[in-house]
């Protein structure tokens, strides 16, 4: 009892601490996680510099360098007994075999499709993949759907739908796209890996791959790699920081924001994508194009507004 007195006075001094320690971590988080979506909005300029290189030998390139940075960074974090524990479960190694394939396929399609001028399409991709989420939790999770979440997957299937008549071809880029990212996103939720031991695993699953189609190259004659100018070089090897270091800026900002704060922000990505392929890049934007991004968009906003709301209510 002689204790609980002092510890009762000093509970209202340490209150507005507590308070303060929160809204910092909050700020923080909001700054993290404006850095990772904006850094993800941003890097198609990235990889434009590298448009002269093949995008599955770029590919190749991303998953060496990744892996030597997800392990750097994994092992300087103090994470090694995680990823010990990883190395034991078989369910794991399963499952991070499977997001590695995941990855590797949304990665080259991204890279394709900033080379061939299609980044329209991946902003698109990544305007649907929210939506793509909640109809994968539905459909493997059993969560059920709301009303509002209801109306927001038929707008964006109506503006899928109506690109695909009227442009009279299938936006498979933004399909894919949103189809492998949701797929893996799925897979990591349900299991329980963190962050950079998950991706050390995916990364060296198919990092093997990368560097045997490499060296088959440079055997041949054939690549960037010992033939390319020191630049090239350069931006290659730095493909491990662009991939790493966005997903780091991310970790910090999940431990510190709620899921409706970050869901809101997760919407900078493809809009700062969006603005380059019009505004920098030139791309076209159709009345066609317009009417099925203002379908997705729509049905972004009645999403956001229903997370929000659940959010205010608890």
């Amino acid at each position: 009892m002689a204790s609980t007195a002092p510890e009762q006075a000093r509970s209202p001094l340490r209150a507005p601490d507590e308070a303060r320690d929160g809204r910092r971590q909050g700020s923080w988080g909001v700054l993290y996680g404006v850095a990772a979506y904006s850094a993800w909005g941003v890097v198609p300029v990235f990889w434009k510099q590298l448009r002269h290189v093949g995008a599955v030998e770029i590919l190749a390139h991303r998953t060496v360098w990744s892996l030597l940075a997800f392990a750097a960074l994994t092992l300087a974090t103090g994470q090694r007994r995680a990823l010990a524990a990883a190395l034991r479960d078989r369910r794991v190694l399963l499952a991070m075999a499977a997001t590695g394939a995941l990855v590797s396929a949304n990665w080259v399609l991204f890279i394709y499709a900033v080379a061939v001028d299609r980044l329209l399409d991946a902003s698109l991709g990544y305007f649907i993949n929210p939506l793509l989420s909640v109809l994968l939790g539905m459909l493997f999770l059993r969560e059920r759907l709301r009303p509002a979440q209801w109306l927001a997957l038929g707008l964006a299937s109506a503006g899928v739908v109506h690109l695909a008549v009227r442009a009279g071809t299938v936006p498979w880029i933004a399909l894919a796209l949103a189809g492998t990212f949701g797929v893996y996103g799925l897979l990591r939720k349900v299991v329980r890996v963190d962050s950079l031991p998950g991706s050390t695993l995916e990364t060296s699953f198919i990092a093997p791959v990368g560097v045997a189609y490499l060296v088959s190259l440079h055997v041949q004659g054939e690549g960037a790699l010992g033939h390319a100018d020191v630049r090239t070089h350069v931006l290659l090897a730095a493909t491990g920081i662009v991939t790493a270091l966005p997903l780091i800026w991310f970790t910090n900002a999940a431990r510190r924001l709620s899921l409706t704060t970050l869901g809101f922000l997760q919407y900078l990505a493809p809009s700062g994508q969006f603005l380059l392929a019009v505004l920098v890049y030139g791309e076209p934007f159709t009345s066609t194009q317009a009417v099925s991004f203002a379908c997705i968009w729509a049905a972004l906003a009645v999403f956001s507004a229903d997370a929000a709301l659940r959010a205010r209510r608890g």
